[in-house]
């Protein structure tokens, strides 16, 4: 029996538990499937008021989606396989989003890619000091996905483009600070948290909420908002270049070691999705996805970072002046 999503009642909510720590709780299509089929169940469940998410693994909540079996497929050219996955995925994404009852994801450990999608669509994502949230999808050539690229925009000033394309990590109370969870509490409150969760309902959040302190990235804020309110990549790349500091030298020397042609096309999502509803967006990304794991930094990305981790992928092409930007535009056509 695989038991790499558990569920159960459990008083005042249902409860999700993910369970598969040897991969650090990847998604696959099972445990998308087993999510969303309690999600269904509880839904009219008049004893369910509330959803609860965790892990039981504390190293993560959710690392991604399971991108080694995605790139199988790719190379199999198994396209079934792969629209089947992110079909159901982003359809869980979207019912999280429009749940009837208030969903709550308790985030510690990772929380990247996919972890996102399970997480952020909730009406609270309550963050430990051990959580670790990001979008990394330009280091294996995919893009920011799960609603990511209806939600990073919609995070204050540049803060979103910043992410997606460099994949930052920010830790809980930074998340809190950027939008992407909406409660700091310490992981060792998460279990009494937990607790009276099932006991008292979500009123009970605020109660366990510790006061945050200053946001990490607050003094490179500006520069993030100058260098990425840039209306196109090459913009972006000519801004940190002239941006004095640190902070413009390092990020552009982060952004040339991505995929040249995932930084294009995750800009180019951002983009559209700040002016689409979460639906659309997630619509756009299905078929934007069926062409990108087709590309061949997709395979190579997933590589040289999840498989040989040399973490010297050789992209093709290789610098974002030699991309074809009319072969960008042609991956959104419908």
């Amino acid at each position: 029996m695989d038991d790499s999503v558990t569920t159960c009642h459990d008083r005042r909510v249902g409860r999700i538990r993910l369970n598969r720590a040897v991969a650090l709780n990847a998604l696959d299509l099972g445990m998308v499937r087993t999510i969303r089929a309690a999600l269904a169940n509880w839904r009219d469940e008049a004893a369910v008021h509330a959803v609860v998410i965790d892990s039981a693994d504390p190293r993560a909540f959710c690392a991604g989606g399971d991108v080694r079996a995605m790139r199988r497929a790719a190379m199999a050219a198994d396209d079934s396989a792969i629209l089947s996955f992110f079909a159901e995925e982003y359809a869980l994404n979207c019912a999280i989003a429009e749940y009837p009852k208030p969903y709550i994801a308790l985030v510690d450990g990772i929380c990247m890619g996919g972890g996102i999608g399970i997480s952020v669509h909730g009406v609270a994502r309550v963050a430990s000091e051990y959580a670790v949230f990001a979008m990394p999808e330009t280091a294996i050539a995919l893009f920011p996905d799960v609603g990511a690229s209806y939600l990073l925009p919609r995070l204050p000033g540049a803060l979103g483009v910043w992410l997606a394309l460099t994949g930052t990590r920010l830790e809980g109370t930074d998340a809190v600070h950027a939008g992407l969870a909406t409660h700091f509490v310490p992981r060792a409150g998460h279990s009494a948290l937990s607790a009276a969760l099932a006991a008292d309902g979500p009123g009970v959040l605020a109660a366990f909420a510790v006061p945050l302190p200053a946001f990490s990235f607050a003094d490179e804020r500006p520069a993030i908002d100058r260098c990425f309110t840039a209306p196109s990549v090459p913009a972006i790349f000519e801004r940190l270049a002239t941006e004095p500091g640190p902070f413009g030298r390092d990020t552009l020397a982060a952004l040339r070691r991505f995929s040249p042609s995932s930084v294009l096309w995750s800009f180019e999502i951002l983009r559209r999705g700040a002016g689409s509803t979460l639906a659309e967006a997630l619509a756009t990304e299905l078929r934007l996805v069926r062409r990108v794991v087709r590309h061949p930094d997709f395979a190579e990305g997933v590589r040289a970072m999840v498989v040989d981790k040399d973490r010297s992928p050789r992209w093709m092409p290789p610098s974002v002046e030699q991309v074809d930007l009319a072969a960008i535009a042609a991956m959104f056509e419908e």
